[in-house]
């Protein structure tokens, strides 16, 4: 074999090894809510930060900060940036799934997630039937025309219900949609984040990374006070465990979310701390 033919099979052996690593990589996103105040003061700078540093897979598309439908998809064209999960809710695929089809395929994303389910002062096992009820007729509509629903958990779910909570009867009981994990919301409802990945393989395709203070009291009400989330690896969480599993079981999306009013200065650290975990 001439030099010249062992360097275009070498070139090509490393281009197709690249290829396939590009093609199993998981995408390193944003949760568009994370800049909700930088977006109401300047949405176009607001935009070129997310490009800056890189997020060019973010998950959002209800709240378009001024702009037309038609603007915000053009002003995120014109960065490369993608919309991979658009926002619905609960009464909208409840009561008009199709619109959430119609917004996902204009953004050309694969999934649409809900993150609240209505309820009472509790959430009870009424709640958790009726959403298991509506995740399967919706999941099902949407996922007929290429549109994965998800549901993104917020801590109120994990109260008891037998021998397990009411989260583990939704999640063994829904087929027709999956699941998104917040790990902050897991560990503040009193869940450790990496253990339900672990006990639910393939229920989740996708992840919200934020770490929470330590000290920080668990709680089963769905909110929390934004500045105990922390840059990633400082809290609590656990984050280095759940990213070795969700990279174990191919979880695609990794979606960044601050709610913090340090959310500009920690999302660089948080993704510096990524890049140095040998699983990411």
């Amino acid at each position: 074999m001439t030099t010249m033919k062992r360097l275009v099979s070498s070139l090509t052996i490393s281009l197709c090894l690249l290829s396939s690593a590009q093609l199993s990589a998981h995408e390193l996103g944003l949760q568009l809510f994370s800049l909700r105040h930088q977006f109401a003061d300047d949405p176009a700078k607001t935009l070129d930060q997310i490009q800056d540093w890189g997020l060019l897979a973010v998950e959002g598309s209800r709240d378009l900060y001024g702009y037309s439908v038609e603007e915000f998809k053009a002003q995120l064209d014109k960065r490369g940036i993608d919309v991979v999960s658009t926002d619905t809710s609960f009464e909208e695929i409840r009561d008009n799934p199709m619109a959430a089809v119609y917004r996902a395929k204009f953004y050309g994303a694969k999934y649409t997630t809900f993150y609240w389910v209505p309820h009472g002062e509790n959430f009870l096992f009424e709640d958790a039937e009726k959403t298991v009820k509506v995740m399967n007729e919706a999941g099902a509509l949407l996922k007929k025309h290429g549109v994965t629903l998800q549901y993104h958990a917020h801590g109120y779910e994990f109260l008891p219900y037998k021998d397990e909570t009411l989260f583990d009867y939704i999640i063994q009981n829904v087929d027709q949609a999956k699941f998104q994990m917040d790990v902050f919301w897991a560990k503040h409802g009193g869940m450790n984040p990496a253990a339900l990945l672990k006990k639910y393989p393939g229920k989740f395709t996708s992840l919200h990374l934020k770490d929470r203070k330590k000290g920080t009291p668990n709680s089963s009400k769905g909110s929390a006070d934004g500045d105990t989330n922390v840059v990633l690896g400082q809290g609590d969480v656990g984050v280095a465990a759940v990213v070795a599993e969700a990279k174990k079981q191919g979880i695609k999306y990794f979606f960044l979310e601050d709610e913090s009013s340090r959310v500009v200065q920690q999302i660089p650290k948080s993704i510096d701390y990524l890049k140095s975990l040998e699983k990411f």
